[in-house]
């Protein structure tokens, strides 16, 4: 089972029956739908034609933007896991500010591409790590504000080692 919010509006529940057709809070959803292309489908519904054009996917997030007759839907899905995370009061995990980043192993500095008061997002490049003579880019698990660098260009540095704190 899936929970859809399109728009912010109250969530609805999606599941499919045994033949695969879609169901929609507990009732078949009639809907013949083609694909044109990578980012165009054609959807007949209650006898009506729509063109729905993708405008953006988010795997990560599990949203989806899409233009249908002219009106825009954000959609944002949830699959059994994210329904049992939320349950158990952890759907924030992903969201949380950072603290710190650590070592994920021995290695010596080789560059450093932050300074303190940056603001970085996930994925923000921050240092260079070099361990068995390969170049890692250590990123940002999160969102946060450099507060400090704990380590400079050429320092050896060990395994679970702060090396940059953030507010």
């Amino acid at each position: 089972m899936y929970q859809i919010t399109v728009n912010n509006q109250p969530a609805r529940a999606v599941s499919f029956t045994t033949e695969g057709q879609p169901m929609l809070n507990g009732n078949v959803f009639a809907w013949d739908i083609a694909r044109i292309n990578d980012r165009t489908l054609h959807i007949l519904y209650q006898n009506r034609s729509y063109t729905a054009e993708l405008l953006e996917l988010n795997r990560t997030d599990k949203t989806v933007r899409l233009n249908i007759g002219g009106k825009i839907y954000d959609i944002q899905v949830k699959d059994r896991f994210d329904l049992l995370l939320e349950t158990m009061g952890m759907s924030s995990v992903a969201t949380t500010k950072i603290n710190n980043l650590k070592a994920p192993m021995p290695g010596l500095i080789a560059g450093i591409s932050v300074q303190p008061g940056d603001v970085l997002t996930v994925g923000d490049t921050v240092l260079v790590l070099v361990a068995m003579k390969m170049e890692n880019n250590l990123k940002s698990p999160g969102e946060g504000t450099v507060k400090a660098i704990r380590v400079a260009s050429g320092d050896r540095v060990e395994k679970g080692q702060v090396l940059v704190e953030f507010v």
